[in-house]
């Protein structure tokens, strides 16, 4: 008889989600922005972190 191993990443998940909701408030985006910043997160980060000039 084999036996069934199950295995749980949530602690992964909640990581990338509380990321990601840090993110929308420090970049104040609003609801819809947010809802695209779940596609394009790294863009909406780089453009607020780059510096000025670029």
């Amino acid at each position: 008889m084999e036996r069934i191993k199950i295995e749980q990443h949530s602690s992964l998940g909640m990581l990338w989600a509380a990321g990601w909701l840090f993110s929308i408030g420090y970049l104040g985006l609003g609801f819809w922005q947010g809802v695209l910043a779940i596609l394009i997160w790294p863009y909406y980060l780089g453009a607020a972190l780059a510096p000025a000039g670029f």
